[in-house]
């Protein structure tokens, strides 16, 4: 499927742009001994003593893409590339994400691609940029299309193809319980999504 989402005059985009006043650790470790109460146990017993400080460890860990802007990893950039014009791709890249309705894990591939104009860029910040917004609370949809954005608007390449293939562990370890499902997203621009070739490209490049 095409993701639409994650447009940045969208309400949504404009509301994870609102600054939100950050707890204090003591408050969020708080939470945390509220939320195991709240499960049936105990958060005084030595077996969870310290578990409230290691889940805002955790956290601190899981969500470190709020502290980061990706832009600036893609700002520094290579314009002598000796005559190079075709696609760039990555394939095969470890996402590890949480849903942002359960907080719980997206675990999964990326796969992505860019044809360069002029310039490129380091590959491994490709990777940086996808980790970056994988360490937010996501929508596997939002987050494909943030990521197209993101190199769309700093790199203005000719075209970018992406499929991101998860796992959603609200889906596989609680609600309806289906462990072999995964979801796919799909997002192609410029020559990926005018020329069929080249999207056929990009898809038989991942399954090699």
């Amino acid at each position: 499927m095409d993701a639409k989402v994650g447009g940045s005059n969208t309400p949504s985009a404009r509301e994870r742009d609102v600054k939100v006043e950050k707890p204090s650790r003591d408050e969020a470790e708080a939470a945390v001994r509220t939320l195991i109460a709240w499960a049936g146990d105990n958060p005084e017993r030595e077996g969870l003593i310290d578990t409230p400080k290691r889940v805002v460890n955790a956290y601190t860990e899981f969500f470190a893409g709020y502290d980061e802007n990706p832009d600036e990893v893609l700002g520094r950039t290579f314009e002598d590339v000796e005559g190079y014009d075709d696609m760039v791709m990555l394939r095969d890249i470890s996402l590890e994400s949480h849903c942002e309705h359960h907080m719980v894990a997206i675990l999964g591939k990326v796969h992505i691609a860019y044809m360069p104009v002029n310039k490129v860029v380091g590959i491994s910040k490709l990777a940086r940029v996808i980790e970056i917004f994988a360490k937010r609370l996501q929508t596997q949809e939002t987050m494909t299309a943030q990521v197209v954005d993101c190199i769309q608007r700093v790199l203005e390449p000719a075209g970018i193809a992406i499929l991101v293939d998860a796992k959603h562990q609200c889906m596989t370890t609680r609600g309806i319980k289906k462990p072999d499902v995964a979801t796919i997203t799909t997002q192609f621009t410029g020559v990926f999504a005018e020329d069929p070739r080249m999207e056929a490209r990009f898809l038989a490049m991942i399954s090699r």
